[in-house]
């Protein structure tokens, strides 16, 4: 079997019926990501050597989307789980790699910081030589699958090196790691995005990914393009859900009085057809984005930072209109509806945010560097 028929077998039976158990009891998607790891699914872009699959970019948007029609949770933890997968396949750590192969590891990003917020590019945390350790001390804000994740992709000030960021592998469990409390939040319920803090935790030298203080470098252009694409790619899988649901409740839901059903009124139409616009439009922009990264064409960079900001505004869009075309059905919780309107707020404030995007789309367009200096 392909990895679409794979997939698709543990969407309708798996990740599917425990989407509304996952968003009600805040609960991680465990089965789905058993079930996952499990097909070989979370190593599409591994080596063949490690393990994986070989395949690319387009392939792993296609099934983030795919997860996306119904579980918004599941759609995160894989996008970050392959994000990260990216840093470590740049830096040539074949040995994880080979773990994810194997269907053993879940890694994951901790980037984000309390003191830095969203503002990835500039962490706080230290890392310290302390004979042949290294010791890191840091307070995390917002990991997801913090307690679930086997690794984390890691980021710190540099160890000794000139640049801002320096990137490590640290796996969950280790000594002076700890993952207070639980996620309870408005959307994406199922993520366990937490704060994670480190106490005077020590890893190796050999657990540095890439050189020292050049991880900005590896995240800019390793790490973003894979959560950018994925995460708008979530955005499009959600979009095409919540459109079918509405038109189905359209079609199904009927005025007695008028003899007619909802889809027979033209503003019910009217919004139903700016969905539908909204999604094809983005889902085309995100399939360009895609295939300019793989052609290596001149316009791919821009469109990589565009998709996420274009993406998250569109889903936010789709949803507010299906809650307004299903009235007061779309409050209750059977049609989902309501569900994937919490889950599209997230990504407006997930870094990089939509209004970091749009500066950093605005300094491309005029010939400036993405980040002062």
């Amino acid at each position: 079997m392909s990895y679409v028929e794979d997939l698709e077998e543990i969407v309708a039976t798996v990740t599917a019926p425990e989407a509304q158990e996952t968003d009600s009891a805040a609960r991680f998607p465990r089965a789905s990501v058993d079930a996952l790891r499990g097909a070989g699914l979370l190593a599409l872009s591994v080596p063949t050597e490690q393990g994986g699959s070989g395949l690319g970019l387009a392939e792993v948007a296609d099934l983030v989307r795919r997860l996306g029609t119904v579980c918004s949770s599941t759609a995160m933890v894989v996008t970050m789980h392959y994000s990260a997968t990216a840093a470590l396949a740049a830096t040539g750590r074949s040995d994880v790699l080979a773990e994810i192969g194997a269907g053993k590891h879940l890694t994951t990003l901790a980037f984000s910081e309390v003191g830095s917020r969203s503002h990835f590019w500039a962490p706080l945390s230290s890392a310290t030589a302390d004979g042949g350790d290294v010791v890191l001390d840091a307070r995390k804000s917002w990991v997801t699958s913090a307690h679930e994740a086997d690794s984390y992709v890691w980021s710190s000030r540099p160890l000794e090196g000139d640049g801002p960021m320096s990137l490590w592998l640290v796996r969950n469990g280790i000594a002076g790691l700890s993952v207070p409390g639980g996620f309870d939040g408005l959307g994406l319920r199922g993520n366990d995005s937490c704060p994670v803090t480190a106490d005077g935790v020590r890893v190796g030298r050999s657990d540095l990914l890439g050189s020292d203080g050049a991880g900005l470098d590896v995240a800019l252009a390793a790490v973003l393009p894979w959560f950018l694409l994925l995460n708008a790619s979530a955005s499009v899988g959600l979009m095409q859900s919540v459109t079918q649901a509405t038109a189905a409740h359209l079609v199904g839901t009927r005025l007695q009085h008028l003899d007619q059903s909802l889809a027979q009124q033209a503003s019910s139409r009217t919004k139903l057809a700016t969905m539908q616009i909204q999604t094809d439009r983005t889902r085309t922009l995100v399939e360009d984005a895609i295939a300019a990264v793989g052609a290596g064409r001149a316009d791919a960079q821009l469109l990589v930072l565009e998709v996420k900001a274009a993406a998250d505004e569109s889903a936010a869009l789709v949803a507010d209109l299906a809650m307004t075309a299903g009235g007061g059905a779309a409050f209750r919780k059977e049609l989902s509806i309501e569900r994937r309107f919490r889950d599209s707020r997230a990504a407006r404030v997930m870094a990089p945010t939509t209004d970091a995007l749009l500066d950093f789309v605005g300094r491309a367009l005029c010939g400036l560097p993405l980040l002062d200096a």
